[in-house]
C-alpha cells in the first residue's frame, strides 16, 4: 500500500499505523461493552459510534449482531439507516433470494426515507435560482452533508439491486439513473470536502465525512476506468467520468483514515487487487499491496470469515494453493450466520484443486455449489460436468452421476440480467449443446477450457510443475484427436482449442516461440472453426501479450487492435474487450474513447 503520511503536531504515522490503530480499537470492544451503551438519544456523534459497534461485530462473524444493534434507530438515524440496509443488500446479493431481495430492497426505501428527512430542504425560490446561479456548497450544515453522503450511498446500492431485481431493459435503464443520481451528490459532497478539509479545525465527524467521500469518488472513478471504449462512450454520455489513478488514489487516502468506511474503502483495493484486474484485467493481481492492505486487520480480526478469505485468495494468486485451502476451510469453520461466505469459498476451494488437477476434490465443491447456491445455476452445473469429464471412469462411477445428463441441463437453467443472457452462462450453454444432439460429440478438456475463461492460466503459471502437468493433459487431449479414427465435424474447433490452451501453458513456461506457434495455428485456421467464434479474437490478443513479453510493443499493439476492431458478436466478447482494455492501458498506449488520459477529480462535467 502506498505509505501516504499524515501529519499531526505530536507526532508522523503511516497510514498502515493508522489502519492498525483503528482496528485495535474496535477490536478491543467486546459484546458487553456494546450491549452496556445503548443509547436512550441520538445525535450524530452517537450515531456513527454505533455505527462503529455493529461493524467491529460484522467484522467478527456476528452478522444478526450487528443488525441488533443498527435496528432500533434506523428510522430516526440515517446511518443506522444505512448501515441496516447495507448488510440486509450485501445479504441479497449473495443469496439471489426472492424474500432476502424483498426485505432489503424493503430496508433500502425506507433507508433514502430516512436520509431524506436529515438533507437541507431547497426553496422552490432556491431551485430557479440555483438553474441560473450555482449553489453555494457552504450553505450546508454538516449533519446535511453526512445526509448528503448517506442518501447516495443507499443510492448506489438501492441501484445494485434493481439490476438484479428487475431483469428488463426498463429496470436496467431505472437502474443506470439511480447510479448517476448517487454520483452527481458524490460530486457535490466532493466539492464540501475542498471547501471545508483546509480549515484549521475539522471536528470528529467530519473526518467520517471525508472518508466517505474518498470511498464514493474512488469507487466510481475506479469502477468507470475499467470499461472497453464503446461502454465508456454511453457513460460519458449520461455524465459520467472515471480514471484509474483517481480513484485508487482517492481509496487509498479512505482506507489510511480513521473513518467509518475505511474498511470499504479497503475491502474495495482488495476486490480490485484480487479479482478484478485477474479475470478482467491481464491476470496479473498486486498482491503485495494486498497483503499490505489487509495486514493490520488480519492481526486484530485474526478469525474474521472476510479476513480468512481475503488470506486465502491472496495465496491462491501467490500459487501456495495448499495454504489457501486451509484458509478457506478455517473461513468456512469460524461462523455459520452467512452460509453464502461458505459458497464463496466453495468456489474457489473448486479452482484451487482443479490447478492441480485434483478433480475428485474440484467435484466435492462444484456439487456443493449446484446444491447450495442460487448464483448461477447454469454455470455450476456445467462446470460440474466439466469436472466430471475430466476424470477416470471408476471415479465418476463413484459420483452416481453422469456428465452428460448434467451438459444437458445447462440451457435450460440460464438467467438473463437486463433482458439478456449472462455471458458465461451462454458461452456453456452453446458449449453444452453438443450433448443435446442424436449423436452427441464429447467436449474436450471442458474444465482446462474454463480455466482460461476465469484467467486461471495465469494464477497456475506461478507453479511451473503444476503447469507441466496441465500441459501434459493438453498433449494427451491434442494426440487422441490426431488418433480419433471417425473424427466429427467439431474436429477443427477441438484442435484449435487445444493449440490455445497449450499456447497458454506454453507461454507461461516461457517457451515463447512454441506458444507462438500454438497461438498462430488457431488464426490460420480461422475459416476451419466453426463452432468456437470466440477462439481467433482471443488468440491474437494472447500473441499480442506475447509479443509485449518480448519487448516487442509496437507488434503487441497492432494484434491487440486487431483483436479489438476486426471481431464482433463472438462468445465472451465484452470480457475480452476488458482485457484488451486493461493490456493497451498497461502499454502506454492510449485507448480510444476512454477517459483515461482525463483529470477526473471532481466536480466532472454532466449533462
Amino acid at each position: 500500500m502506498d505509505q501516504m503520511e499524515i501529519t499531526s503536531p505530536e507526532r508522523k504515522v503511516s497510514a498502515h499505523d493508522i489502519c492498525k490503530e483503528k482496528s485495535v480499537i474496535m477490536s478491543e470492544l467486546d459484546e458487553d461493552d456494546l450491549v452496556s451503551i445503548m443509547p436512550t438519544q441520538m445525535d450524530l456523534k452517537v450515531a456513527l459510534n454505533e455505527s462503529f459497534m455493529a461493524l467491529n461485530l460484522f467484522l467478527n462473524n456476528k452478522f444478526l449482531e450487528a443488525l441488533d444493534i443498527l435496528r432500533p434507530w434506523r428510522n430516526d438515524s440515517m446511518y443506522h439507516a444505512m448501515g441496516y440496509s447495507s448488510i440486509l443488500t450485501m445479504q441479497a446479493g449473495m443469496t439471489f433470494d426472492p424474500k432476502d431481495m424483498e426485505t432489503a430492497l424493503t430496508a433500502l426505501q425506507e433507508a433514502l426515507v430516512t436520509c431524506q428527512r436529515f438533507r437541507r430542504k431547497v426553496t422552490f425560490v432556491e431551485v430557479l435560482s440555483n438553474m441560473v446561479y450555482r449553489r453555494d456548497p457552504g450553505q450546508m450544515t454538516e449533519e446535511e452533508m453526512h445526509a448528503e453522503l448517506c442518501y447516495a450511498d443507499v443510492l448506489y446500492l438501492r441501484a445494485a439491486l434493481s439490476f438484479l431485481e428487475d431483469e428488463s431493459m426498463i429496470g436496467f435503464l431505472k437502474g443506470g439513473m439511480k447510479m448517476r443520481e448517487s454520483y452527481q451528490i458524490y460530486k457535490e459532497c466532493k466539492e464540501q470536502l475542498n471547501l471545508y478539509q483546509n480549515q484549521p479545525e475539522e471536528s470528529d465527524t467530519f473526518k467520517h465525512f471525508a472518508g466517505g467521500v474518498n470511498m464514493g469518488i474512488g469507487s466510481f472513478n475506479l469502477m468507470l476506468s475499467l470499461a472497453p471504449a464503446r461502454v465508456l462512450r454511453l457513460l460519458e454520455f449520461l455524465g459520467f467520468g472515471g480514471n484509474r489513478e483517481v480513484g485508487l488514489s482517492e481509496l487509498h487516502q479512505g482506507a489510511s483514515s480513521s473513518s467509518l468506511r475505511s474498511i470499504l474503502c479497503t475491502l474495495t483495493l482488495l476486490m480490485f487487487h484480487t479479482y478484478i484486474s485477474v479475470i478482467l484485467g491481464t491476470g496479473e493481481g498486486n498482491v503485495a499491496e494486498a497483503e499490505a492492505l489487509l495486514e493490520p486487520y488480519v492481526e486484530n480480526f485474526p478469525n474474521g470469515a472476510l479476513m480468512l478469505f481475503y488470506t486465502a485468495r491472496i495465496a491462491v494468486l501467490k500459487g501456495n494453493f495448499e495454504m489457501a485451502q486451509e484458509k478457506f476451510l478455517e473461513c468456512i469453520a469460524v461462523q455459520q450466520e452467512w452460509r453464502q461466505v461458505h459458497h464463496l469459498c466453495y468456489w474457489e476451494l473448486m479452482w484451487s484443486y482443479s490447478y492441480q488437477q485434483n478433480w475428485l476434490e474440484a467435484y466435492r465443491y462444484a456439487d456443493l455449489l449446484c446444491k447450495e447456491s442460487k448464483w448461477s445455476q447454469a454455470t455450476y452445473v456445467f462446470q460440474k460436468a466439466s469436472i466430471l469429464s475430466m476424470m477416470p471412469e471408476e471415479e465418476v462411477s463413484k459420483t452416481g452421476e453422469k456428465a452428460e445428463d448434467l451438459f444437458r441441463q445447462v440451457d435450460s437453467l440460464r438467467q438473463k440480467f437486463a433482458g439478456k443472457s449472462v455471458p458465461t452462462e451462454k458461452f456453456a450453454a452453446r458449449k453444452a449443446s453438443r450433448y443435446s444432439k442424436p449423436e452427441p460429440t464429447k467436449l474436450v478438456i471442458p474444465a482446462l477450457e474454463m480455466m482460461y475463461v476465469w484467467n486461471g492460466y495465469s494464477i497456475v503459471g506461478k507453479r511451473p510443475e503444476l503447469t507441466e502437468s496441465i500441459l501434459s493433459t493438453i498433449k494427451a487431449a491434442e494426440e487422441q484427436l490426431t488418433n480419433d479414427p471417425t473424427p466429427s465435424e467439431y474436429l477443427a474447433d477441438d484442435q484449435c482449442v487445444v493449440q490455445m490452451l497449450k499456447g497458454l501453458c506454453l507461454r507461461h513456461l516461457s517457451r515463447l516461440p512454441e506458444a507462438e506457434s500454438c497461438f498462430t495455428h488457431v488464426i490460420s485456421n480461422e475459416k476451419s472453426i466453426k463452432y468456437n467464434d470466440y477462439l481467433v479474437p482471443f488468440a491474437m490478443y494472447e500473441l499480442g501479450i506475447l509479443y509485449n513479453q518480448q519487448g516487442e510493443t509496437k507488434k503487441a499493439i497492432t494484434y491487440i487492435e486487431n483483436a479489438k476492431m476486426n471481431y464482433k458478436d463472438y462468445s465472451m466478447e465484452s470480457r475480452l474487450h476488458f482485457r484488451i482494455h486493461a493490456a493497451l492501458s498497461s502499454m502506454g498506449h492510449p485507448v480510444e474513447g476512454t477517459m483515461q488520459q482525463q483529470h477526473v477529480s471532481l466536480p466532472a462535467p454532466s449533462l
